[in-house]
């Protein structure tokens, strides 16, 4: 005898046209075929958001595979599983029952199992001689199988476009660094050139954009910052005389050395007292950090930090520039443990460069505290660097110069 197998849902629950489409693609799928349960579950993973499922849901599918005992799924074979709600809450980690029915739900719409509900909605399996199983009333795995190419076609898709915007993001962040440093030592060195607009152009584009961003969002930024990076680039050789550019190593030194008449940066003084301590020589090959921004730079962008010195004589070292700034810290109502955690996160002398900052711009920032404290915690996400604060600053310091001539 032919046994009907159920194609509706027990009770309120309407019948959907996805769920028709779903049962007639199982049905019309070829006799026989086999996929692995656990390699399919991988590619819904992977394919989760083009399939609109959730985490939560694919929690529960993991559950309802797990009631299945062959690690293979075959087409003509037993596929419907059929749990109570009580054995599903526990294998899908204490789900509570409301939230169990609406991700059952979800994986029925979206295709990947078909309800076979029994006359009274309970499941079950009706054994006939021999103990083999009659009839089943459950959930039908059929469709996995049926689409496994789809999700493996799907799953590739998706690591496609993740790479790709792993990559875009990658080129991102090295434009911004080439485009700000390039900007920053044309303007220390006074080099000619359209910088204002260049760092107005660049402050423009300095966002970074959202986790959520996709390819073609992020292909969009890479476009506007390879055209800048262009331009300061261009910018920047076109003003450099050929011999500085075919330089050696021994004329830059000089040059820079020539043509910096401040005293040497802090660092520097406190290589030299290593130096001359016997008990902790340094060796001769090591080098000094280099700087994204010199102290000159940072001064230009938050001068009013030069009145927090001793006497008012001003910064010329990075740890004058440390010592201003715990003043100042206190100065803005910002407590000592903000200020230690700002330095144990950024370190000393990026702190301070925040400081400096907050100062230069305390009538646009309510509460100097809070502010510092979550910029740390972006610096600890690795959401922030000082890198565009400054940058911004210059910007506003050039253009207020200008009102000002």
């Amino acid at each position: 005898m032919t046994v009907h197998q159920s194609t509706t849902p027990f009770g309120r629950r309407p019948l959907s046209l996805a769920m028709v489409a779903t049962r007639a693609v199982s049905e019309a799928g070829p006799k026989g075929a086999i996929a692995e349960k656990w390699k399919i579950f991988d590619s819904l993973r992977e394919a989760k958001a083009a399939l609109g499922i959730s985490d939560r849901a694919l929690s529960v599918l993991n559950a309802l595979l797990s009631f299945h005992q062959d690690t293979t799924l075959q087409i003509g074979s037993d596929l419907i599983v059929f749990p109570s709600n009580k054995a599903l809450t526990f294998r899908a980690n204490g789900m509570s029952p409301a939230t169990l029915r609406r991700h059952l739900a979800a994986l029925v719409q979206a295709g990947l199992v078909i309800r076979r509900d029994s006359p009274n909605g309970k499941r079950y399996a009706r054994k006939g001689e021999g103990g083999s199983i009659e009839q089943a009333f459950g959930f039908d795995l059929s469709p996995l199988v049926v689409r496994a190419a789809e999700f493996e076609s799907l799953a590739e898709q998706a690591r496609t476009e993740r790479r790709t915007r792993h990559l875009l993001r990658e080129e991102i962040t090295i434009l911004r660094r080439d485009i700000g440093k390039t900007i920053a030592v044309a303007l220390e060195e006074d080099i000619a050139g359209p910088w204002d607009d260049l760092l107005g152009r660049f402050d423009a584009l300095n966002e970074t954009p959202p986790r959520t961003a996709d390819s073609p969002m992020l292909e969009a930024i890479a476009i506007d910052l390879r055209a800048l990076w262009a331009d300061v680039d261009n910018t920047l050789k076109s003003q450099l005389k050929p011999e500085n550019m075919n330089a050696n190593e021994s004329h830059i030194e000089r040059h820079y050395q020539n043509s910096k008449p401040n005293p040497i940066l802090d660092s520097e003084q406190s290589l030299q007292e290593r130096l001359e301590e016997p008990s902790a020589p340094e060796p001769e090959a090591r080098k000094l950090p280099i700087r994204a921004f010199s102290l000159n730079l940072v001064l230009q962008a938050c001068p009013d930090i030069g009145m927090y010195t001793k006497g008012g004589q001003g910064i010329s070292t990075w740890r004058e520039l440390v010592t201003a700034a715990g003043v100042v810290r206190g100065a803005l109502g910002i407590s000592p443990s903000a200020w230690e955690d700002a330095c144990t996160v950024m370190g000393d002398e990026d702190a301070a460069i925040v400081i400096a900052a907050i100062l230069q711009r305390s009538e646009m920032i309510v509460s100097a505290g809070g502010y510092l404290r979550n910029l740390t915690e972006r610096a600890r996400e690795g959401k922030f660097s000082v890198g565009p604060m400054v940058m911004a600053l210059l910007r506003v310091a050039a253009t207020d110069g200008k009102k000002s001539a």
